[in-house]
C-alpha cells in the first residue's frame, strides 16, 4: 500500500508531462501545417478527373483549374485518369500524400453512387476531405416528338395507359445518374417502364431522336443542345426549381411532384488530412470565382449551375447525398457488384 501511495505522485507527474508533451506535439504539427500552407503551392498541383476529356466533369475541372492557376499563381494541371467507373482516380487521390498537391474533381457518381453498387477501395467520408461543391447539373426529361404528352402530367397518364409496354434510355448504364433519376421519378409517379442501357449519353440521345426509345433523362448540356430540335420535346428538369438555362421548362417538383430534386454535382476534394489552411485557401478562391459573372457564365454554358458550398457545408451535403443515392440504387434494382 505504501508503494502504491508513493508511486501516485510520480504517476501524476508522468501523466502531466505526457499531456504537456502531447499538447506540444500537436501544437508543433499544427504550426508545421500552417507553415506548409503559407508556402503552398511551390510546384504544380494535379487535379485528377475520373472521366474522359470532353465530358461535363472534365470541362468543369478545366474551367476551375484555369481560374485557380491564375488566382494562386501556380499551375493546376488537369489529369484524366479514367477507369473503373471513376474508382481509379478517386482511389489515387484518397491514397495520395495529404500535402495539397493532388486534388480530385469528384462527382455524384464516385462519391455517392459507386460505394453502393460495388466494393470501392475508399471511403468517401473518411479518406477524402471536402473542399468545395463547384456546381450541380439537373437532368432533363426528354421525349421523342411522336409522344403526344406535352407536359409531365400528360406523360404520366400516357405511360399509365400502357404499363410495361414502354422503355426508357439510360446513358451510362444501370448505375448512372440518369438511370437512377428516372427510377426515382417512376417510383414517385407509380409508373412501370423497361430500362435500356447505353454506353454513354450520346448513343441514347441518338436513339431518342430517331424514335427508337420514347424517353430519357439527359444531362443539361445535352438537353440544351436539343432544345430547338423538332424531333424531341423537353418536359421537365430534375432540379427542385427551374434552370436559368431553360427557364421555360418547368421542374418535376412543380409538375405535381413537390420535393423532387435529383441532380448530378461536381465538387473538389483532397486527401483526408490535408492541412486545413490549404483547403480553406482553395475554397476561398473558388468562392471568389463563383461571385464573378464571367466565371459563372462559363459554368452555365456547360450546363453547371454554381453552388459554392465550402468545406463544412460540402461535408454535410455529402452526408445527405450518400443515403439519398443509396435509396435510388435500391429503387432501380441495380445489381450489386462484389
Amino acid at each position: 500500500m505504501k508503494n502504491h501511495r508513493a508511486n501516485a505522485p510520480r504517476r501524476r507527474i508522468f501523466g502531466a508531462s505526457f499531456a504537456l508533451a502531447s499538447f506540444a506535439l500537436l501544437a508543433m504539427l499544427g504550426l508545421i501545417g500552417a507553415v506548409a500552407a503559407q508556402s503552398w503551392p511551390e510546384r504544380p498541383v494535379k487535379l485528377l478527373v475520373p472521366f474522359a476529356a470532353g465530358g461535363n466533369i472534365d470541362v468543369t475541372g478545366r474551367i476551375v483549374a484555369a481560374r485557380l492557376s491564375e488566382a494562386i499563381g501556380q499551375q493546376f494541371v488537369v489529369e484524366n485518369r479514367v477507369g473503373g467507373g471513376g474508382i481509379i482516380a478517386t482511389e489515387a487521390v484518397a491514397r495520395a500524400p495529404a500535402d495539397g498537391y493532388t486534388l480530385l474533381c469528384g462527382s455524384t457518381n464516385v462519391i455517392a453512387i459507386v460505394p453502393h453498387i460495388m466494393k470501392a477501395p475508399y471511403d468517401p467520408q473518411k479518406d477524402l476531405a471536402p473542399v468545395s461543391v463547384l456546381g450541380a447539373s439537373p437532368q432533363v426529361l426528354i421525349v421523342n416528338a411522336s409522344i403526344p404528352a406535352k407536359n409531365v402530367k400528360e406523360f404520366v397518364a400516357y405511360v399509365k395507359a400502357q404499363p410495361n409496354k414502354l422503355a426508357y434510355g439510360g446513358g451510362g448504364g444501370a448505375g448512372s445518374a440518369s438511370n437512377l433519376i428516372m427510377a426515382q421519378f417512376l417510383k414517385r409517379a407509380g409508373l412501370t417502364m423497361t430500362a435500356v442501357s447505353y454506353r454513354g449519353t450520346a448513343p441514347a440521345m441518338n436513339d431518342l431522336i430517331a424514335g427508337h426509345i420514347p424517353v430519357m433523362f439527359g444531362p443539361m448540356s445535352e438537353a440544351f443542345a436539343q432544345a430547338k430540335n423538332p424531333k424531341v420535346r423537353l418536359l421537365a428538369v430534375s432540379s427542385g426549381t427551374r434552370s436559368p438555362r431553360l427557364p421555360d421548362v418547368p421542374s418535376i417538383a412543380e409538375s405535381g411532384f413537390p420535393g423532387f430534386d435529383a441532380q448530378s454535382w461536381t465538387g473538389m476534394l483532397a486527401p483526408a488530412g490535408t492541412p486545413k489552411p490549404i483547403i480553406v485557401k482553395i475554397a476561398g478562391e473558388i468562392d471568389k470565382a463563383l461571385k464573378d459573372p464571367k466565371f459563372v457564365e462559363l459554368l452555365r454554358n456547360n450546363g453547371i449551375e454554381p453552388l459554392g458550398y465550402g468545406p463544412e457545408k460540402f461535408a454535410a451535403f455529402i452526408a445527405a447525398e450518400i443515403p439519398k443515392w443509396g435509396e435510388a440504387v435500391t429503387i432501380a434494382g441495380v445489381k450489386i457488384q462484389k
